[in-house]
């Protein structure tokens, strides 16, 4: 009993959110067999067990490998290319007064700026490849990161920079002994938001200019009334999400360990 508690406790919300998931799918497939939905509504209604056969069907037809492919190259590349861009920037710009001063009248603009406006001059520029729905990706997740990470830098305690510093530690190693771990919570939000923000991207990007990708697929299956291959595409988004989230929230435990060390030990 004693060790069925301990499992419990240990995994308690992954239980209760994985619990909670499964219960809506089961009232979402029983709804149809208890309630006769009026004949327009059942039209364009589908049930959990539709949806894993036109997966089961897609798979085997070789219809959705390619269009998952390319809509993960155009997430990893865009999201990469945010995070190699976004954290030193925010970093930098948090640390110095001058850069602070000549970029955030631009970031501020760009990030009040919705990024679908940015699409046609991305299509103009670079065509109807992969390239476009890169970009759209990368300026999407780029300025919740470079924000986040920003504030995560303002918001160090200033005594401990002006301590490291007192021991003549130099602007790097307080970089890294103190102004980057203590804004890990920040970087993590960022991360977390960019991650949304690039699953954003590849929808809107695939919607409006691709022949291929997770979100063509859903644009042509919604044309067609095909709602069960829309449902196939949700949920193959929602579950990259969920996957990609626990990761960071994983990732956000064993850098909140380190973090005390880090400071400690200098």
């Amino acid at each position: 009993m004693n060790t069925l508690t301990n499992f419990y406790r240990e995994r308690e919300q992954a239980i209760l959110g994985g619990g909670f998931i499964l219960l809506l799918i089961l009232i979402w497939q029983t709804v149809p067999a208890l309630i006769s939905l009026p004949r327009g509504i059942a039209l364009f209604f589908t049930t959990p067990v539709e949806v894993i056969k036109s997966f089961y069907q897609l798979v085997v037809k070789n219809e959705i490998q390619s269009h998952v492919y390319v809509s993960a190259v155009e997430f990893i590349v865009g999201l990469g290319l945010a995070i190699l861009v976004g954290l030193p920037l925010g970093l930098v710009m948090g640390r110095s007064k001058i850069l602070d001063a000549m970029l955030d009248p631009f970031v501020t603009a760009f990030n009040a700026t919705p990024r679908l406006v940015f699409l046609p001059l991305l299509i103009l520029w670079m065509g109807i490849g992969i390239w476009s729905k890169i970009m759209i990706v990368f300026v999407g997740a780029l300025f919740p990161l470079l924000i986040n990470t920003y504030e995560g830098v303002k918001n160090v305690d200033r005594v401990l920079v002006n301590v490291v510093r007192s021991f003549g530690a130099s602007e790097w190693q307080t970089m890294k002994v103190v102004v980057l771990p203590n804004s890990v919570p920040y970087i993590v939000v960022g991360l977390r938001l960019a991650i949304g923000r690039a699953l954003l991207g590849v929808v809107v990007g695939e919607f409006f200019a691709s022949s291929r990708g997770l979100g063509f697929m859903i644009a042509g299956a919604a044309t067609n009334y095909k709602v069960d291959i829309v449902f196939v595409g949700v949920a193959i988004f929602m579950g990259l999400s969920l996957a990609l989230t626990h990761l960071v929230k994983r990732l956000e435990s064993r850098l909140s360990r380190w973090r005390p060390d880090e400071v400690k030990t200098y």
